[in-house]
Parts: structure tokens; sequence; C-alpha cells
């Protein structure tokens, strides 16, 4: 199978196959400004200096991105490689399946990057394990270091809904004791619990609250060039939110993207 020829590719996707996968360059891509990306600031900035630092061939640490569907996680990785493609960053999208062909992916972008002239960001999108997925254990080799030492220029960022990525159960807490004051937890749940703390950066992406949401809406109808008053959309902007369970960023770009093609349509230039 023919590699992605990386200076014409800015990703690429591994296909798994029945026997191994292949990786495949990926032609069109979605991908946002980071300047786009409103009300997570403080994250955005943490971020964009830890691929900063990868980018310049300086230390950097592994990240999970989690919290709730809609909140800017996945958007975030792709905003960082559209500001940071020029300089030689790269992306390789895998899923949570994909962990389990680790030792080939790499060997997969070491061949098609020989001369190593770019740095690869390994980014799983959803990632998250079952109580007896083998593929958490790969997971753990590759954050922990495993015999082979990983390739200094591919970093792996992942996003997941879970704040721990593998399930927890009641029986879980069964292992837990006491050492005179203080609860020690069992091996089960000491393991669940320390997988995600093995990524160097954990970043946490939380709901807005109603003001934020608004301050939102608000940003996305003037990047869409509409500036009718709050007094205009406020109530219909919160009864979208409503109906849709959730002031996430993305409910609030749909929202305005609601509100001014609907306009357009009843008031057409």
């Amino acid at each position: 199978m023919e590699l992605p020829d990386f200076g014409r590719h800015l990703a690429a996707r591994w296909r798994r196959q029945r026997l191994g996968g292949h990786l495949e360059g990926l032609a069109r891509l979605d991908l946002p400004r980071l300047d786009s990306l409103l009300g997570i600031e403080d994250i955005k900035k943490t971020l964009e200096t830890n691929t900063r630092q990868f980018v310049a061939g300086l230390p950097a640490n592994d990240a999970l991105l989690w919290g709730g569907r809609g909140t800017g996680k996945s958007s975030l990785v792709k905003a960082l490689l559209h500001a940071y493609a020029d300089e030689g960053l790269r992306l390789v999208e895998i899923d949570s399946q994909a962990i389990l062909d680790l030792p080939e992916i790499l060997a997969a972008i070491a061949e098609a990057d020989a001369e190593e002239k770019y740095r690869f960001l390994l980014f799983c999108d959803d990632l998250s394990f079952g109580s007896d997925d083998p593929a958490y254990r790969s997971l753990k080799s590759l954050l922990d270091g495993g015999v082979e030492a990983r390739p200094s220029n591919v970093l792996l960022y992942a996003t997941s809904n879970r704040r721990h990525l593998l399930p927890r159960h009641f029986s879980d807490n069964e292992e837990y004791h006491r050492h005179g004051e203080e609860i020690i937890a069992g091996e089960t749940a000491e393991e669940k619990i320390s997988l995600s703390e093995r990524f160097g950066l954990w970043l946490g992406f939380y709901p807005f609250d109603q003001k934020q949401y608004l301050a939102i809406v608000r940003q996305h109808l003037q990047l869409l060039n509409n500036d009718d008053s709050e007094n205009e959309w406020r109530e219909e902007a919160l009864r979208w939110a409503l109906q849709r369970g959730s002031r996430s960023g993305r409910v609030a770009q749909h929202f305005a993207r609601h509100w001014v093609g609907s306009r357009g349509l009843q008031d057409p230039a």
C-alpha cells in the first residue's frame, strides 16, 4: 500500500484491516481557526503552548482532553494543525481499537517520514475502553514508555467524554480499605483511575453557564456579520439550547447559523 506524502497531506488516517492496516492520506480537511474557538481561552493557551514546544523540538506532554459533547475538544486539536502545519506539524487520526496497532502505526509513520521532516500528533477522538479491552494496555505502554522507545517526533492527543478512560463499577468499591485515617484504593480501582493520569496534560472542558453561552452566541453572530441586538435573538437562543440539552460552543455556533440563515431567507439582500 502506498504511503501518504506528508508534503501534500497535512493529515492521514490509520485504516485497520483484518491483517494489519495502512496509513491513508486525507485530501479534504475541515480545520477551524484557533480564533474561532470561543470560551475556552485558558485551555487553548495551555495546549497551544504544549504544541509549540513539540513543534520546536522541545520536551512536550501527551494530552487528554475530556468533557461533554460539543465543547470544542476535537476542534481545538484540528485548529492547532491548521495553525502549525507550515511549521511541520502533521496529524494521524486513529480510533480506540487502533491502539492495538501502535507498533505498526509508528513504523508506518517512520517509513513515510524517513528524513524526519515532520512532527506528528497521533489523534484519537472519543477514546474509551471496555472493562476487558486489551487496547488500554497498549496505550499504557505508549504513555509509560515500553522497552522500545517512542519516536521523539510523535505525541498523543486524545479526547474522551469520560474523565477516567476505563468504566468504573460498583464492585470496585469493595477493594477500598482503610489504613488508619487514610482510604486506600484497591488494585483494580487504582489502575482505572491512573490510566488518565499518565497523560502529562489533563484538560477538562465544562458546559457554559447561561451568560457565557449567550456571549458566545453573540460572537458567532458577529463572525457571520450579523449585528441584531440581543433582545431580538436571546429567547430563541435559550430555547435552542434547552431543546438540545446543552449550552456548548457547538450549540451556540449551530444557533448562530440557524438565526442568520433563517433571517436571510426572510429578508434577502
